[in-house]
C-alpha cells in the first residue's frame, strides 16, 4: 500500500536524506512540503510532485496524507509532532526529540493514544556494523562489557545547515535550545544502549562552549562540546565525548572494552570492525563506511519508517524507546549546570 508524505520543514537534513530516501522506497509517494520559506518548498514541489503549503496546519489537513517527517528547528518538535498525531499521521521526527522531557513525554503519550507510529530519526544503529557489532557483543566474544569510550565530532553545523554561516539556527539558542549534546550526544547514548542492551543508570557531564562564535563574535548561547561519564546498569562505567570543534576529518568511533577482548567499531580506516581478542587473536571485519556530513549515504530511516506502517508494527526506533536516551541528554544537562553526578530512573 503506498504511503502518501507530508515533509515539515524543508533544510538540508530533509534535501539530503528524507526526501531522496522517500523517493527512492517503492512504498512512499511525497505529496505535501511545508517551510517558513516557502519558495523553497514551491521549488521541492516543482521537482518532486505535489502541494506547497502555506503553513504546517494546512499540510495536516489533508486527509489524504498518512504520515509526516518533521525536519524543523528543536524548538518546534513537540508542537508539531503533537499536531500532526492529533491529525491522524504519524509521524518521522528529527532528533532531537524535544527540547524538555515533558515534551518527550506527551508525544509519546499522544502517539498512544491515538494509535500512531511515532519515529524519531536516530540513524547510527541501523548501519550494517552497528548491527554487526551488537550481535558479535551479544554473543560473548569479547564477554562481559567493562568500560568503553564513544566518539562523534566534526567541525560543527554552520557548514551544513541548509543557511550556512554563523547565522544557522543551530547556534540560535531560541531556536536550537540545545548544542553538541543533543545534535550529536544523543546519536552516541542511543548507540551505546543499543550495542550493549543496557541502560545508561548515571552521568557525570560537562557542557561547554569552547570556540564556535556567532555573528556579533560571541560565543554561541549552545554547548559546542560535551564530555560525559556513563554507568550501565550492569556495572560498566565509560566515556561519550562529542564536538563541532573537531576541524579536520570526523571521529565516529566507539570502542568497547570487554573482559575477554576489545571491540573498535569505526576506529580503523580499513576495518569497521577490529577485535583484538585476550590471546591477541585480531577478528577484522570490513563492512561499510559510516556516512558523514560530506559523504552522504543511505541511512535506512525511511524505509524502516515506511516498512513499519506498511506492516502495521511498531517502529524500531520508536518515541518509547529514544525516551531512554532523552532522560539521559537531560540528565547531563541537569549535571552539567550542577557539577554533580545524576542517578536516571527509566521506570
Amino acid at each position: 500500500m503506498m504511503q502518501n508524505i507530508g515533509i515539515i520543514g524543508c533544510g538540508k537534513i530533509a534535501q539530503k536524506r528524507h526526501i531522496p530516501e522517500y523517493t527512492d522506497n517503492p512504498n512512499a509517494n511525497l505529496l505535501g512540503f511545508f517551510d517558513l520559506n516557502t519558495a523553497r518548498a514551491e521549488l521541492l514541489a516543482k521537482v518532486h510532485g505535489g502541494i506547497a503549503y502555506k503553513s504546517y496546519q494546512e499540510l495536516l489537513a489533508n486527509e489524504d496524507i498518512d504520515a509526516v517527517s518533521i525536519c524543523t528547528s528543536n524548538d518546534s518538535h513537540a508542537a508539531i509532532t503533537i499536531a500532526a498525531l492529533l491529525a491522524g499521521k504519524h509521524v518521522l521526527c528529527e532528533k532531537p526529540m524535544a527540547t524538555t522531557l515533558a515534551d518527550c513525554e506527551a508525544m509519546v503519550e499522544t502517539a498512544h493514544r491515538q494509535g500512531k507510529a511515532l519515529m524519531i530519526g536516530h540513524n547510527q544503529r541501523l548501519t550494517r556494523t552497528h548491527i554487526k557489532a551488537k550481535e558479535l557483543i551479544a554473543s560473548g566474544l569479547i564477554g562481559e562489557v567493562v568500560s568503553f569510550r564513544t566518539t562523534f565530532g566534526h567541525g560543527g553545523p554552520e557548514t551544513w545547515s541548509i543557511d550556512p554561516g554563523k547565522n544557522t539556527w543551530f547556534f540560535d539558542k531560541q531556536k536550537a535550545v540545545m548544542g553538541a549534546m543533543a545534535d550529536l550526544g544523543i546519536h552516541k547514548t542511543d548507540l551505546i544502549h543499543f550495542l550493549t542492551g543496557q541502560s545508561i543508570v548515571e552521568t557525570t557531564a560537562r557542557l561547554s562552549t569552547l570556540d564556535k562564535r556567532g555573528a556579533d563574535g560571541n560565543l554561541i548561547g549552545v554547548d559546542d562540546n560535551a564530555f560525559c561519564i556513563y554507568k550501565l546498569e550492569g556495572g560498566a562505567v565509560g566515556t561519550m565525548a562529542v564536538s563541532w570543534t573537531h576541524y579536520g576529518a570526523e571521529d565516529n568511533s566507539t570502542v568497547i572494552y570487554g573482559s575477554k577482548g576489545i571491540m573498535r567499531i569505526y576506529d580503523d580506516p580499513d576495518y569497521s570492525i577490529k577485535v583484538i581478542t585476550d590471546n591477541e587473536e585480531e577478528i577484522l571485519y570490513s563492512i561499510d563506511k559510516i556516512q558523514t556530513n560530506d559523504s552522504q549515504t543511505k541511512s535506512g530511516v525511511i524505509d524502516v519508517f515506511v516498512d513499519c506502517l506498511e506492516c502495521k508494527t511498531e517502529p524500531e526506533i520508536s518515541g518509547v524507546d529514544v525516551l531512554r536516551s532523552m532522560r539521559v541528554v537531560f540528565a547531563s544537562i541537569e549535571s552539567s549546570n550542577s557539577g554533580q553526578s545524576v542517578q536516571i530512573n527509566h521506570n
